[in-house]
């Protein structure tokens, strides 16, 4: 190899350094717009000013060779942008990676024209006639791209073909959509009404304090750990960083901490202990009382406490929250993404759902376990009590309304089996509550703590029908399990719902629409949502959140499928929130299936978790993995077809499916745009195949899907769940429009329409 000296060396260095500084300067900030723009909006004098800004480049994630800037999903997009010559470039050029169908205007004047797509940068010198339209200093750059399917990406720059410029990464977009849209009860949310009601209905006690209100925010770099000196602004818990009830609508990226800071009083006086309980923060938090540390989560999902005595005095108090949140990592997510698109959503970062102040005893009881059996009219009670229990005393008491069922007086009983006289069982079509009040007391009866809860009994199970096909039961008796899609996501507080009240209304209206079961779609919703499914008689299958970086391949029910490998940590992980999931919800009587995956969605170790879920709650059935890939495992297989139902017979060749119970976990995304009620009216906004014209033709469709779901339940099909319940986002295959102020069909269409399915049951 040939030295270099230290002299041409240095040559060298200089030459390249010289080269980059006279190279040109790429300017990624355009204005742009997916709505055709007048004839002279390629001219320098046009009045842009109402485009959207956006970086370049334009398109969507996934394209080869692309930078996205912002996203572009459209079929169309026009893009204006300024930029600068010094001097005017001796081989002027354009480096451009294009769509099909593209046109580039400098000046007012067209300067290249491209058909058919690329899948990288390429350097298109600027035909010699061209040159006299660039000027020295201001100069303008007009676009427009078309494309007509699959991915898509649009980004140019005018540079010195002689010496071109290295593009650098994308400008990061700090802010998501900012959609117009609002609920009705979202409308009505100020900092003093934010979900005052009791968060947790199973187990209430009368002191607490509602948290939720205006928060002082901060973002700070990932690596500070200290609070910090100032603060950013307000933002409104429990609405999360992105939601527009908020406040804020900031993207949080991995590389950031979100920091929270607000006061409270307490009173040490009282002798009792102080427990702080967030119902939920995305995604790992760290949680200081007067500057102290007082405990860790990692978990998105799920209600945790802190015992923060020791570190609060009396009078005022200073409450701080660490987060971080790397969506898109290993974590579980739902469908959050970091680039919102397709069936993809806007991340949700930080509180998400109510934070509250709780006052007890020394001595408590920090949980209560409920199980009923509808054959024998039992209620099982089973507390657990933090601190030393000697000289203590539980009672028991079960009230239907104002009758007294059962009163156990005082007992040293750790647990209680009661079997109710002329049982009222739990369901859909009555779903019956017990009050159920539990109290610690002393030696001398005097009630050192007490808490309120309640029971619905009934009993979940399958069994043979007539012709040999595995059906659901309920209390013994078959029941069709009939139900939407729900994602539980929201235009104004995305994953939190804007009121009780709001949440309260999707459950009604489905009820009112002949549905008697729900799917939550990997999400966990606030416990109260299940409070009112309970007394609605609403029943649920609950997925787990999915997430992970590791996906198999999607074989549905193919035989011979593959799982995906997770790291031990983060399956160590997984397995952690589900359990913590089961142990928050399980005393719901409305729950009466889990799904621990959803299609092939990060789903591994499928038989251990499938196994683990049905010895941790063998009170419920287990859907191992919804639409994903079949393994012997829990106690349904779920095949899941789009537009219409349908399911695949054809491969339970061995008897694969024989001891499983059938269903259609997904089917039907039948889309109808309701303009004026879209997330967002310029992009792509779609459902499961071609999109009818007219509401006579969507419902028509919908009328064929119950149809031919009724014959698949003649061949042994024992649950359906129709996607879905609101549009979202982009989706537009919802039963009402995502701001629930359009009805696509009525509720009492609906129920009329889902007599077919019912008629079985009623026989």
């Amino acid at each position: 190899m040939r030295r270099i000296g230290t002299y041409a060396l240095l040559n060298v260095l200089l030459s390249t350094l010289t080269a980059q500084a006279q190279a040109q300067e790429v300017v990624d900030d355009w204005k742009y717009t997916v709505r055709r723009p007048i004839d002279s909006w390629k001219a320098v004098a046009f009045n842009d000013s109402a485009w959207k800004d956006g970086a370049g480049g334009f398109g969507t994630v996934g394209t080869p060779g692309a930078r996205i800037g912002t996203t572009w999903s459209t079929k169309n997009i026009w893009l204006r942008k300024t930029f600068k010559l010094k001097d005017i470039p001796t081989e002027p050029a354009l480096l451009i990676h294009h769509d099909e169908n593209t046109q580039v205007f400098i000046n007012g004047e067209q300067v290249a024209s491209f058909d058919g797509y690329v899948t990288q940068y390429k350097l298109v010198p600027l035909a010699n006639n061209k040159h006299d339209v660039l000027r020295k200093g201001k100069n303008v750059m007009a676009v427009h791209c078309r494309q007509t399917g699959g991915g898509q990406f649009i980004d140019v720059h005018l540079v010195d073909g002689k010496n071109v410029p290295k593009l650098p990464q994308p400008k990061r977009n700090t802010k998501p959509f900012q959609s117009d849209l609002i609920t009705k009860c979202g409308a009505e949310v100020t900092p003093e009404n934010a979900w005052t009601e009791y968060p947790r209905p199973q187990m209430e006690r009368r002191n607490w304090t509602n948290l939720n209100g205006h928060w002082d925010y901060a973002i700070t770099k990932i690596e500070q750990r200290e609070a910090p000196d100032t603060w950013t602004g307000k933002i409104l818990v429990p609405f999360s960083l992105e939601s527009k009830l908020g406040g804020v609508q900031r993207l949080l990226d991995s590389s950031e901490a979100l920091w929270y800071r607000r006061s409270f009083e307490c009173d040490k006086s009282s002798r009792k202990r102080q427990l702080l309980n967030f119902e939920a923060v995305d995604y790992r938090c760290e949680v200081f009382v007067n500057g102290t540390s007082v405990g860790k989560h990692t978990g998105g999902n799920t209600p945790f406490s802190f015992d923060i005595t020791a570190a609060v005095r009396d009078g005022a108090n200073e409450l701080v929250v660490r987060v971080e949140d790397a969506t898109e990592q290993w974590q579980l997510r739902g469908k959050q993404v970091l680039n919102a698109r397709g069936i993809w959503y806007t991340q949700v970062s930080g509180i998400w759902q109510t934070v509250w102040l709780e006052e007890v005893p020394r001595l408590y009881i920090s949980d209560l376990k409920i199980k009923t059996n509808a054959e024998h009219g039992s209620i099982g009670v089973e507390p657990n009590i933090e601190g030393n229990r000697a000289d203590t005393k539980l009672r028991l008491r079960i009230l239907d309304g104002d009758t007294v069922k059962h009163d156990s007086k005082a007992s040293n009983a750790g647990s209680f089996l009661i079997a109710i006289t002329d049982p009222k069982l739990w369901s859909p079509a009555s779903p019956h509550l017990y009050d159920v009040e539990l109290s610690l007391v002393t030696a001398r009866g005097e009630v050192i703590d007490q808490v309120k809860s309640y029971a619905g009994i009934r009993t979940v199970g399958k069994t043979l029908d007539a012709d040999g096909h595995l059906r659901f039961t309920l209390n013994g008796e078959i029941i069709f399990h009939w139900g939407p899609l729900d994602q539980g996501w929201w235009p104004d507080g995305l994953l939190t719902p804007p009121s009780d009240e709001a949440m309260l209304f999707d459950i009604e209206w489905l009820r009112q629409a002949g549905f008697n079961m729900i799917r939550k779609h990997i999400k966990v919703e606030p416990r109260r949502y299940y409070y009112h499914c309970d007394r609605l008689g609403m029943m649920v299958w609950q997925d787990q959140v999915s997430g992970g970086k590791n996906w198999p391949k999607w074989t549905r029910l193919q035989p011979n499928p593959t799982d995906s490998e997770w790291p031990a940590e983060q399956h160590k992980q997984f397995m952690s929130e589900l359990e913590a999931m089961i142990d928050s919800l399980e005393n719901h009587p409305s729950i009466v299936v889990w799904v621990p995956f959803n299609e092939a969605w990060g789903q591994h170790k499928t038989v251990e978790v499938g196994q683990w879920t049905a010895k941790r709650d063998p009170s419920r059935l287990v859907n191992v993995a919804s639409g994903g890939n079949f393994w012997p495992a829990g106690d349904i297989v779920d095949h899941h077809s789009y537009p219409h139902p349908s399911f695949p017979f054809d491969l339970n060749k061995g008897n694969r499916f024989d001891d499983y119970i059938k269903v259609v976990g997904e089917f039907g995304g039948h889309g109808f745009p309701v303009h004026q009620h879209l997330w967002d009216a310029d992009r792509r906004n779609w459902g499961y195949g071609e999109l009818p014209k007219t509401i006579d033709e969507y419902k028509e469709r919908y009328v064929t899907s119950l149809k031919m779901l009724r014959d698949l339940q003649q061949q042994g099909i024992a649950g359906a769940v129709y996607t879905q319940t609101t549009d979202v986002e982009g989706e537009i295959n919802g039963l009402m429009t995502y701001d629930r102020k359009v009805i696509k069909i009525s509720a009492r269409e609906l129920a009329e329409l889902h007599k077919m399915l019912m008629e079985t049951d009623e026989e």
